[in-house]
């Protein structure tokens, strides 16, 4: 599962990065070092055939959802299900229904060996800190009268990818390079191409440090003190397999 991530970079080096323009004015996710479940994230869709940045809201409501409730538990979409799950499956056929949600980071916790301690969260880069995409869902709803954009991210097998599995053994599905993320939206791309992008990323592509443990804590701490590991942290004992 993937339930936090960072947008550390502006507009402009977003777009840059991206080749997309985005607003100043869409900034609730982006300069974020802690951004999670049910808040505005920064989301690329294309429902007309033109990629546009937009912002989603991070958990998906289905069309036919009476309230918010229940989207929280819909932050993800495994692959190995979403062409089967009723609240995915239209989706993903459809480039229209496909989205990129941006960032530069993710992170993971590592389980303690013992109950006695916290778990140890990670934060994952790719490229040495490049921006690049979530493979993601999005759909509109509307609740209470009130028209809806949310996103989902798609998960994948994090077995082939040593670094990602040290970890857990889950791992976003990441769109890294301008083809892949072009092919996403593209309309001509259908599901069994749609699906044939998504999987592991390699694990060259892949680094990862630990983080600050303030990242347990539910709250609003946001700041690049929460990428700064604690004096001591330690990898796993095969740190072989980090970047560190």
């Amino acid at each position: 599962m993937c339930g936090r991530y960072t947008l550390t970079a502006g507009a402009g080096e977003i777009g840059r990065q991206l080749r997309i323009f985005v607003r100043d004015s869409l900034g609730p996710s982006i300069g974020r070092f802690n951004v999670a479940p049910t808040q505005q994230v920064l989301a690329i869709a294309a429902p007309d055939g033109v990629p546009a940045a937009e912002m989603m809201r991070w958990g998906l409501v289905p069309p036919w959802a009476k309230d918010l409730s229940g989207a929280a538990k819909m932050i993800n979409a495994r692959l190995e299900s979403v062409t089967e799950r009723p609240a995915f499956r239209s989706l993903i056929p459809q480039a229209s229904r496909r989205a990129l949600q941006v960032a530069d980071g993710y992170y993971e916790w590592l389980r303690p060996e013992s109950k006695r301690h916290g778990s140890q969260p990670f934060h994952f880069q790719v490229d040495g800190g490049a921006i690049f995409a979530f493979a993601a869902l999005w759909t509109p709803a509307q609740i209470d009268g009130k028209w809806i954009h949310s996103t989902t991210l798609l998960t994948c097998d994090s077995a082939p990818n040593p670094i990602a599995s040290g970890i857990h053994e889950r791992m976003p599905v990441i769109l890294a390079d301008p083809e892949t993320r072009a092919a996403w939206l593209d309309p001509a791309v259908g599901l069994d191409e749609a699906l044939a992008l998504c999987g592991p990323l390699a694990a060259e592509r892949l680094s990862a440090r630990p983080a600050n443990p303030a990242l347990n804590k539910a709250g609003a701490l946001d700041g690049p003190e929460l990428l700064a590991a604690p004096a001591g942290a330690a990898p796993p004992a095969d740190a072989t397999l980090f970047d560190l």
